[in-house]
């Protein structure tokens, strides 16, 4: 498989298989990157949607869906995207390998919420973020810890031991799935983040702890609010602020279904990938003369 295309488009639920047929259509390279994991497939019955009048699962629709793009010889990798750069072309980092593009549609549904742990809302702004690339500058020289266990932990935490003095990774009582050299990793479940008007300890349920300046979190795998802070693209919440062509405000990035504003249904999913797919592929086409 090669590594350059026109458009990639990562998620393989409604909006990202409705996006990947109609760039196909419109004759654009198209990759398409997932994991079989969507909120689809936790769906126990669906039967308000065109044409299933007699019901399906979410699990058998989204099946569909993945076979459709077989079907149509689509380039489709099983894989989880770790980082999205742009510097003119887009790069899309997965867990194994990197893919270049000249646009790029996000269609990873819904992000994930925050873990339940003392002190993680009250601090968001104030020693917690969300994102290492956007607020890492400001931890220069300090100690900081990432929260998280997998691929996506261990890419905030190599960006920020290049900023930071001391870098811990905490699992939360998880079992690390990756881990880097440079590093401090601790597997304790956590009772507390805590301080006076910034974060500056992390406490244990063991009753130890770590004093820090900041914590990242990086829990599960990067959702698409964290692509578009990275990127700069304008969010509303955990939502991504998209126009009427399904576009941000970054050139040639658009998103659709779960991770914009509006329903949480399979209808408004396969509009906006049908959208954001028509309309990626005609910026292609335009950058490319």
């Amino acid at each position: 498989m090669e590594n350059m295309y026109d458009i990639i488009i990562i998620g393989l639920g409604p909006a990202g298989v409705s996006s990947a047929l109609y760039t196909h259509r419109a004759g654009a390279k198209t990759l398409v990157i997932g994991q079989q994991v969507s909120a689809l497939m936790k769906a126990e019955k669906i039967d308000n949607y065109y044409g299933v009048a007699k019901g399906t699962t979410g699990e058998e629709l989204f099946n569909m869906g993945v076979s459709q793009l077989k079907d149509a010889d689509i380039d489709m990798i099983l894989d989880q995207v770790t980082g999205i750069e742009w510097s003119g072309d887009y790069q899309v980092k997965t867990s194994s390998q990197s893919f270049t593009a000249k646009s790029v549609i996000i269609a990873t549904g819904t992000s994930r919420k925050a873990p339940a742990i003392k002190g993680i809302k009250e601090f968001e702004g104030r020693g917690v973020s969300y994102c290492a690339v956007c607020d890492g500058f400001f931890y220069r020289g300090k100690n900081v810890a990432v929260l998280g266990e997998g691929e996506y932990a261990a890419e905030e935490a190599s960006y920020l031991k290049n900023l930071a003095q001391k870098v811990y990774v905490l699992s939360n009582g998880k079992e690390f799935e990756k881990k880097i050299d440079g590093v401090e990793y601790i597997d304790k479940k956590i009772s507390e983040i805590s301080g006076e008007n910034t974060v500056q300890k992390v406490t244990f349920e063991d009753e130890s702890s770590i004093e820090i300046d900041g914590l990242f979190v990086a829990v599960g795998v990067a959702g698409a609010s964290d692509f578009a802070r990275k990127l700069g693209v304008e969010t509303d919440g955990n939502a991504i602020v998209v126009d009427e062509k399904c576009a941000t405000n970054i050139p040639g990035l658009y998103a659709a279904g779960d991770n914009t504003k509006g329903m949480y249904q399979v209808a408004k999913a396969v509009y906006q990938g049908a959208v954001a797919g028509s309309e990626s592929a005609k910026y292609v086409k335009k950058i490319k003369g």
